[in-house]
């Protein structure tokens, strides 16, 4: 999917026009174009869309994942490897194939999708009652809540499930734990939190853990270097950043790429194409004047939502090599742009974490990658990941830039931004 990005061309970018200065255009800020991305405007306890951010304005988008998509996949990679490698990996012989769950954020579209994966495809779902369901026909269906600890079978948040393995071995499967790793100071997806959640459960359970399942690679890593790598417990994780790819051949179990290369690209891409006044598919789905076009099977477009969605896919041992630098740009899309066609313009955009692993270790270099092959002077942001206010405090002065791109801390907090720009 990756292909080798030109040392010449990279050269070249890095001594080009950047040196240009603009002022932003005397169009009203709330008419300018503004890009979502990485969190959706939504309801952070039913999924719903904040359908008044996402139409914000006409030239107002959303660019992330497909989270269901790539949260089934999750799962389906778990229960091959769980197949595939039979009942060695019952530590303690018991029966019961027992796992632990690292939860990002609650409130979170991706990892309320991510925590559902992983339990249908390992059978512990059960209905969310929450929201009325009765049965389980999708994802959607499933129970994401935390359940704290559940050695004995009893918690009602998940149930027993059961497995067949490729020899013919059936095998309980029982959620052992599972909490939402959050710092006492708010921060959510916490690494360093996951780390000590492990820490916990193993002094707990000891040898009833025989697999970890992690929402992103972050936490996943974590609970790696802290206890799984040395105990040899499978581990699996979300977002096919360097260091977890390159873990896979250590025993890190495998993760998933949602193609931070294509989300980055459409991130700034939606801006640029609104900037000139073109198509919003152009360089997108049809080439541009430049060659710069996606794949079919990298992305698609809901026109409804004014959503971009990148697709999935999995990293195991099989394929991982071909992942290693998650920071690695496409030739596909990584042709110059002209002035003359697109002339530079200044953008404001945010970080919701500072420290968050996936965004400022393969996200952020991505944007940096495509920022100035479509002639945009960004100017980058990071939050402490707790507040809206430490992000939005800094855009004191909207009318010096000309576009937005929006990485929130929550999902419900949208107004928060466009109240700025009114």
């Amino acid at each position: 999917m990756r292909k080798a990005f030109s040392i010449v061309m990279a050269a070249a970018l890095a001594g080009s026009m950047m040196a240009v200065t603009v002022s932003a255009s005397d169009v009203a800020n709330a008419d300018k174009p503004v890009a979502w991305f990485n969190r959706q405007p939504s309801n952070s306890q039913t999924g719903e869309l904040d359908m008044d951010a996402l139409t914000w304005n006409e030239d107002t988008y959303y660019v992330g994942f497909d989270a269901k998509q790539g949260a089934e996949l999750q799962g389906e990679m778990i229960v091959d490897y769980v197949k595939a490698h039979g009942a060695e990996l019952d530590r303690n012989g018991d029966g019961v194939l027992g796992y632990v769950l690292c939860i990002g954020d609650i409130g979170h579209n991706d990892s309320i999708a991510r925590t559902r994966g992983a339990r249908k495809a390992l059978g512990t779902a059960v209905p969310d009652s929450s929201q009325g369901k009765e049965s389980i026909e999708t994802i959607d269906d499933v129970d994401s809540q935390p359940i704290g600890t559940n050695t004995d079978g009893s918690a009602t948040d998940v149930q027993d499930g059961s497995i067949t393995l490729d020899d013919g071995t059936e095998l309980v499967v029982r959620e052992l734990a599972s909490q939402e790793m959050k710092n006492n100071s708010g921060a959510t997806w916490d690494a360093p939190t996951a780390g000590n959640a492990i820490a916990t459960w193993s002094a707990a359970f000891g040898d009833q853990i025989d697999i970890v399942v992690s929402n992103n690679d972050g936490m996943g890593m974590a609970v790696f270097n802290a206890w799984s790598h040395e105990n040899n417990v499978p581990t699996f994780g979300y977002d096919a950043n360097s260091d977890a790819v390159a873990a896979i051949a250590d025993g890190y179990c495998g993760t998933i790429s949602q193609n931070a290369d294509v989300q980055a690209y459409l991130t700034l891409r939606v801006l640029r194409n609104a900037l000139d006044d073109a198509d919003i598919m152009t360089g997108i789905g049809t080439p541009d004047a430049a060659g710069n076009v996606l794949s079919e099977d990298l992305f698609y477009y809901d026109e409804e939502t004014r959503c971009f969605y990148a697709l999935n896919g999995a990293v195991t041992a099989d394929n991982y090599e071909s992942f290693l630098d998650a920071t690695a740009p496409n030739a596909a899309f990584s042709n110059q742009l002209s002035e003359d066609d697109a002339p530079v313009k200044k953008v404001w955009l945010d970080i919701f974490n500072s420290t968050d692993n996936f965004l400022n270790a393969t996200y952020l270099p991505q944007l940096q990658n495509y920022d100035k092959i479509m002639n945009l002077e960004v100017e980058y942001i990071k939050g402490d990941g707790q507040t809206e206010a430490n992000i939005t405090d800094r855009l004191a002065n909207p009318g010096e830039y000309d576009a937005f791109a929006i990485n929130m801390c929550k999902t419900d907090n949208a107004a928060a931004y466009t109240a700025k720009l009114q």
